[in-house]
């Protein structure tokens, strides 16, 4: 992939980070992000223009405020935007423009969407983990019938694993550890994955988790045993998007006797 490639790559990623914050934003408040609703200053109201929605640039050219008001506007947006870009990128870098990438790329929309309920509200809806199953089995039929069986396959996977913590948990402890939601988030990433991708990605996820988990106890951000909830599914994101870039090369690493069981599939 050339420079060119990936810097396209970049401003289609800060884009997609944009649409999804509004995405995110207004679903978890119930309004739609449909239809003719036009985005809004928080604070005044104002309608904004379409100057003053450019991703990245308008942020630098006003200098994180409203042109109207002068009122500060969350970084959220800013992070988000930059964010989508360095993911765009890294993912163009590593797969160019190929079968890879697009599935690559509907990966980081549905981790991004899903994290960024999450982590604002505790809840990962339904609807986008759906979508993103949709669109990652309908890309698969490129594959062919081998590719979409394991698209299927990782579906059962991402939301099996999940599955069976939450009825072990509510066996053991009388409680469900992790929610359906992130349930469904993970089968949902399983039909891009395929079912050793979301395998792997669940391993990695997990592993984020226990290294943020064991930060924010030094940080005494949560105590141990006080029964603190803690957002999963970005965790599970920076796992998952590792998982996108380096998935293929782990699987060559470890697979030298067992080749067969350590192959990603296509697309990858």
């Amino acid at each position: 992939m050339n420079l060119g490639g990936i810097v396209f790559s970049a401003l289609l990623g800060a884009s997609l980070g944009s649409f999804l914050n509004v995405v995110a934003k207004r679903g978890v408040t119930g309004r739609p992000w449909w239809g003719k609703e036009r985005s809004a200053c928080e604070f005044c109201g104002k309608t904004l223009s379409a100057w003053e929605l450019i991703p990245l640039a308008s942020w630098a050219l006003q200098r994180g405020r409203c042109r109207s008001c002068g009122a500060h506007l969350s970084p959220r947006y800013l992070i988000v935007e930059v964010v989508g870009a360095l993911a765009a990128a890294f993912v163009a870098w590593r797969w160019g423009f190929s079968w890879a990438y697009a599935l690559s790329m509907t990966g980081v929309c549905g981790l991004l969407i899903n994290s960024l309920t999450d982590y604002e509200t505790g809840d990962v809806f339904d609807a986008f983990a759906f979508l993103t199953g949709v669109v990652g089995l309908t890309a698969r039929l490129a594959g062919g019938r081998d590719a979409l069986l394991d698209g299927i396959m990782g579906v059962a996977v991402g939301w099996g694993l999940f599955a069976l913590i939450i009825v072990v948990s509510r066996l053991l402890m009388g409680r469900e550890g992790m929610g359906w939601g992130d349930a469904c988030f993970m089968g949902g990433m399983g039909a891009v994955y395929g079912w050793k991708m979301t395998l792997l990605a669940f391993y990695m996820g997990i592993l984020c988790g226990g290294v943020g988990l064991a930060w924010l106890l030094l940080r005494g951000k949560v105590k141990w045993g006080r029964g603190d909830s803690l957002p999963l599914v970005p965790y599970l994101s920076v796992g998952g998007f590792l998982t996108l870039l380096l998935g293929p090369w782990i699987f060559s690493v470890i697979g030298s006797r067992l080749q067969y069981f350590f192959q990603a599939g296509w697309p990858w």
